[in-house]
């Protein structure tokens, strides 16, 4: 059975994540989206929220699971009984920064495969980054995210807006 792990923050999810996990999915027997507990970012989401939303969009997908983790992504694939890292691309500019991690990653567990994907081309400029700042302005985020994520981040920008006004 070939594992596979799609490690990522997924704050949050994006189409273009989706794009890339349904065809990793077709490609690998088993696809471990794991959600990654970075203490030097600071998410919009919690791990739980990112995880519920993962799980929701990756419901019709009966090969795919989601998890979390805090350790090296190396690590965690290999208690995984992993074999290969997916990797999502949108750009040239995208490539230096994952071809120096998926060669560090190589150094650390040699058995261990990268595999670049390149998003498809409606979803070349999407990026959670781009999302999360759109949404935060009052911007339509329908199409470019799954409507649990769009609604998840209604909410969570309302909310934000109201304790702004508050603090005023």
């Amino acid at each position: 059975m070939k594992i596979a792990v799609y490690p990522g923050s997924f704050d949050p999810v994006t189409n273009g994540h989706l794009d890339v996990i349904e065809r990793a999915a077709r490609l690998f027997d088993h696809l471990i989206i794991a959600v990654a507990q970075n203490q030097a970012k600071t998410p919009l989401f919690s791990v739980e929220e990112r995880l519920d939303m993962l799980r929701a969009c990756t419901r019709h997908l009966v090969n795919v699971s989601v998890d979390s983790y805090s350790s090296l992504t190396v690590e965690y694939a290999r208690s995984k009984g992993a074999e290969v890292l997916v990797r999502g691309l949108r750009a040239v500019s995208d490539f230096e920064n994952e071809f120096l991690m998926a060669l560090m990653n190589r150094k650390m567990e040699p058995a261990i495969e990268t595999v670049f994907m390149m998003t498809s081309n409606q979803y070349a400029f999407l990026s959670s980054s781009a999302v999360k700042e759109v949404a935060s302005l009052g911007g339509q985020v329908e199409g470019l995210v799954p409507p649990v994520v769009a609604a998840a981040l209604k909410q969570k920008f309302a909310s934000h807006q109201q304790n702004q006004r508050l603090r005023s």
